[in-house]
């Protein structure tokens, strides 16, 4: 064994053994990132960041060697980090970036408790991943075209993420409806004994709840997308009117870039050969939309419906099979497990801890049902 050359308590090496397993995640999910990831220049960022992460696991590891500690052998990563990954494998990177950031708050976080010359340039590099994320979310918005695409600022952001998005909207939609229909059961358990009036409320309550979801969803969206259209419309027919103006501002883009100025316009004459193409580069690079990605109205409807369905279902179920205290204690058991289990998935996309954010879910689920089941009880009272 090698001389060891540096002395650590037990708590610096177990924090140093921690350091290196979570250097090591950040290396499995990166280099997944860059095998998955098609556009070569954000797979390249993912290469670089991977990169950053492998010097850091080496510098933990050196650390524990010269302690004369036992360096870990590389072990499976964390499960969040498996199903971030198993994600990104089928819906793409751009769908976890909000959790791959939250992981990387995680890493900051930790770095910042720890105030040795090795976490100092960590952080700054954990800094710089974020910055990278930034970039890569962000599309570029051309200086000599600011007067156009400034007066759009406040709708660019919309494409950015919209899978990550989605799967929020997901656990959050589920969420609603176990709240509300877990508050509305127990509120009708308190007042009626009656199971047959319990199943009905609770039908009738998953039923209102998951359309006037989807109606929201279906309006926000389609509203949404046309906006969007009709900007896509507008660039088309100034691109017919003035093509010269038009390329002149596809130049721009280019230089913006980096390109040398004979560069970019040699490429924009190029473009303007092709409307098509054209039209989709000012589209993407000038006003930060994503043609390919407007969305279906009727598709984030019925997801929402479902997901406020599912969520609503777990506390009518039990009613559905049985009656009186059982049903209400099944119906109660099964709602806090779903609660957890929502706020666990909400923890991947906050990096908060996962049973702290189960925890809370089910305290707030808890209190509602209470609350309800109070109410519930006294006009149910007061009535009879």
């Amino acid at each position: 064994m090698a001389q060891s050359t540096l002395e650590l308590t037990p708590a610096e090496v177990q924090r140093s053994i921690e350091n290196l397993r979570l250097e090591r995640d950040a290396i499995t999910l990166y280099e997944s990132l860059s095998t998955i990831e098609k556009d070569p220049d954000r797979a390249a960022a993912f290469q670089r960041i991977a990169a950053n992460e492998r010097r850091h696991a080496e510098i933990w590891a050196q650390r524990l060697a010269s302690a004369g500690a036992s360096v870990p052998p590389v072990g499976r990563p964390r499960a969040r980090v498996r199903l971030i990954i198993g994600i990104a494998r089928r819906l793409g990177t751009s769908a976890v970036a909000d959790m791959v950031q939250a992981l990387e708050g995680d890493e900051e976080e930790a770095y910042a408790d720890q105030l040795t010359p090795e976490t100092a340039a960590i952080a700054a590099d954990e800094r710089e991943h974020a910055a990278i994320w930034r970039e890569l979310q962000t599309p570029s918005r051309p200086a000599g075209i600011m007067t156009r695409s400034m007066s759009r600022t406040g709708q660019e952001a919309w494409h950015r993420g919209s899978r990550s998005g989605t799967l929020r909207a997901a656990v959050f939609g589920a969420n609603d409806g176990l709240v509300s229909n877990l508050s509305l059961v127990m509120g009708v358990a308190g007042a009626a004994s009656q199971n047959h009036i319990i199943v009905l409320a609770g039908i009738a309550g998953l039923l209102a709840g998951a359309f006037s979801m989807a109606a929201g969803e279906y309006i926000s969206m389609q509203s949404q997308r046309e906006v969007f259209e009709r900007q896509i419309a507008l660039e088309r027919e100034e691109m017919r009117v003035m093509p010269d103006v038009e390329q002149r501002e596809l130049a721009q883009i280019y230089r913006n870039k980096g390109l040398p100025a004979a560069d970019a316009d040699r490429v924009a004459a190029h473009l303007m050969e092709d409307p098509k193409i054209a039209l989709d580069t000012k589209v993407r690079e000038e006003l930060g939309l994503d043609p390919d990605e407007l969305g279906s109205p009727w598709g984030a409807a019925l997801s929402s419906f479902v997901a406020f369905a599912i969520g609503a279902v777990i506390p009518l179920t039990p009613f559905l099979l049985g009656s009186g205290v059982p049903a209400l204690v099944a119906a109660l058991g099964l709602s806090f497990a779903a609660l957890f289990l929502v706020g666990a998935g909400v923890s991947v996309f906050t990096g908060r801890n996962l049973l702290f954010s189960g925890s809370r879910q089910v305290a707030i689920g808890a209190a509602a049902a209470a609350v309800t089941y109070l109410v519930g009880t006294v006009i149910g009272a007061n009535v009879g």
